[in-house]
């Protein structure tokens, strides 16, 4: 049987203009600026004309630990949102912009598939508004200026051996990892150390995605530490001078961008910090936004929920202040076959042995969701080779852990195969059970927090941590940062540290490498096992098949 491909059915897309998209919400025409037919940012004035009106429902969607079968998280959020609209009530849709480097590197496109899409899916998946240009570019400009600083007298006495501030590029490029910058003699400045990380890991994307207004995004800003003096005094960006600067160039990229879904729903296309390596939640000016807009705001959060969802409860709503209605988490028969055993090219096969095998890793995120007090349903996004008997075997499994799996067919079918979904959350969050708390206080120590994350969500055994680290966590605890809140950055594959352990392990140990402060984010980040902040391109990158077709369009992007 034949399927449409993703950018077919994008193609094939009656949009509107996205001035009516808009007017759905109430925001008026001049205060949207448009990019485009299509695509529009939203200003900052009626932002802030919203404060007084009542928030919405906010609904989070999850999921199990990736696999090479697919989940199809973002396909599920878009899908519900316009399931939400398609049963009456006013929806709105969350989600990330997406990075190149995994767009050519190995994950394709970030826009939703089938028919749960948001489009214009091609400019959504390239350059779209800037926002990433914008990102990378600020803080380079920091880069930019630090060593500017020392270069002309250095009267802030930076000790050089600690910049702590990496430069950014929105590409996967293993050979920036670590390099000298400042070679060829004195006119080029002072050699050192330093490297690369790609943009989504940047502090700074983490800040725009956490700031409340162009104000707050200046302060955090300067809060940035990026340097310590000989007697290990830190060296804010405010200190060089350059937090006002950066604002100038992230002014238009704070402002939440507005698209729509193939069955003309609105979304929010707004940040894209990664899951692993960072916060993995979109920005909350846009969260907060189309809460004053919707009766309901579906949102994702990036990976696995040991991940995405932890990160979005702990950091997100902790800083934002926001309060989870319920949450969905996503699963496949095919991933939990593939967690159960089963190899890639067996995955068409039935098999409910393997399937009731791999169920262990979802009834993990299952109980992980639920201690956060938010009620949890599970979507099963369905495929043409799911047989009945895997299905029920799911659902059976879902039944025992004290939830509810359904079967959602949005992918085929839009919102007319998630109905079922769409209402079940209506109920879930009209009751009133959601009874949200973060996983651990602001008062815990930092490397307690580090733990409470690895045994209560990971279940690991125990946490390992040099000295140094140990010692770094209790300095920044000295100086005041002991209330912020913990952002592990570790494999997305597994609950443990080894991204090719699968199901839900128990007796494991997470290995600390590193942790770096983001005071301007408001978070310290722990660096665990072998996960990197620069990532590499695969053997074979999706880039070498990505191209311009005879008609002008773009193929193997998706």
């Amino acid at each position: 049987m034949a399927f449409k491909t993703d950018i077919e059915i994008a193609r094939e897309a009656k949009k509107k203009n996205i001035m009516e998209i808009g007017a759905k919400l109430g925001i008026p025409s001049e205060s949207l600026l448009p990019y485009g037919h299509d695509k529009a940012k939203v200003s900052q004035e009626f932002i802030k004309s919203l404060s007084g009106k009542k928030d919405g429902k906010l609904i989070l969607v999850t999921a199990i630990n990736p696999t090479p079968a697919g989940e199809g998280k973002t396909t599920t959020t878009v899908g519900l949102g316009d399931g939400l609209n398609r049963i009456g009530k006013k929806a709105v849709i969350c989600i990330r912009e997406a990075s190149l480097g995994p767009n050519f590197g190995m994950k394709g496109g970030a826009a939703g598939g089938g028919y749960a899409q948001v489009v214009p899916m091609e400019e959504m998946n390239l350059h779209f508004t800037g926002d990433f240009h914008a990102i990378t570019s600020a803080h380079n400009l920091l880069s930019a200026m630090i060593d500017n600083h020392i270069y002309w007298g250095n009267e802030l006495d930076i000790d050089e051996r600690r910049v702590m501030w990496r430069r950014v590029m929105d590409m996967n490029d293993r050979a920036l990892r670590d390099i000298v910058v400042s070679l060829g003699g004195v006119s080029n400045g002072f050699p050192r150390q330093t490297g690369f990380d790609i943009t989504v890991a940047s502090e700074v994307m983490a800040i725009l995605c956490l700031s409340n207004d162009l104000e707050d995004l200046q302060k955090r800003l300067g809060d940035i530490v990026v340097a310590y003096t000989r007697a290990k005094k830190p060296i804010y960006c405010r200190d060089i001078k350059a937090d006002g600067a950066m604002t100038v160039l992230l002014k238009d990229a704070m402002q939440p961008n507005l698209v729509q879904t193939l069955e003309n729903n609105p979304a929010f296309v707004h940040g894209g910090p990664f899951a692993n390596i960072a916060h993995g939640c979109n920005s909350v000016i846009a969260t907060k936004t189309a809460l004053k807009l919707g009766e309901y705001v579906v949102t994702e959060a990036g990976f696995g929920a040991d991940l995405g969802a932890e990160k979005f409860f702990d950091i997100k709503c902790r800083k934002a202040g926001l309060k989870p209605a319920a949450a969905v988490i996503v699963a496949t028969v095919r991933a939990m076959k593939m967690n159960g055993g089963v190899a890639k090219a067996d995955l068409g096969t039935e098999n409910v042995d393997a399937v009731k095998k791999g169920c262990p890793n979802l009834g993990r995120h299952i109980a992980n969701v639920k201690s956060f007090g938010v009620p949890v349903v599970v979507a099963i996004n369905h495929f043409f080779s799911d047989t009945d008997a895997e299905v029920a075997a799911v659902k059976a499994f879902v039944a025992e852990q004290g939830a509810e799996a359904i079967l959602c067919k949005h992918w085929a079918n839009g919102s007319a195969g998630i109905e079922d979904l769409a209402r079940k959350i209506v109920s879930l969050a009209e009751s009133g059970a959601s009874n949200f708390a973060p996983l651990y206080p602001d008062e815990m120590p930092l490397f307690q927090k580090i733990e409470t994350i690895a045994k209560r969500i990971y279940h690991a055994d125990e946490v390992i941590a040099d000295k140094s680290i140990r010692d770094q966590l209790k300095g920044w605890e000295a100086a005041g940062y002991g209330h912020l809140p913990i952002c592990i950055a570790k494999t997305q594959y597994s609950f443990t540290t080894d991204p090719t352990v699968r199901g839900a392990p128990t007796g494991h140990t997470v290995p600390v490498r590193e942790v770096r402060l983001s005071a301007g984010a408001g978070f310290i980040v722990a660096i665990c096992g072998e996960i990197m902040t620069m990532p590499g391109l695969p053997k074979v990158p999706s880039a070498e098949v990505i191209r311009l077709n005879a008609d002008g369009n773009v193929e193997g992007l998706f």
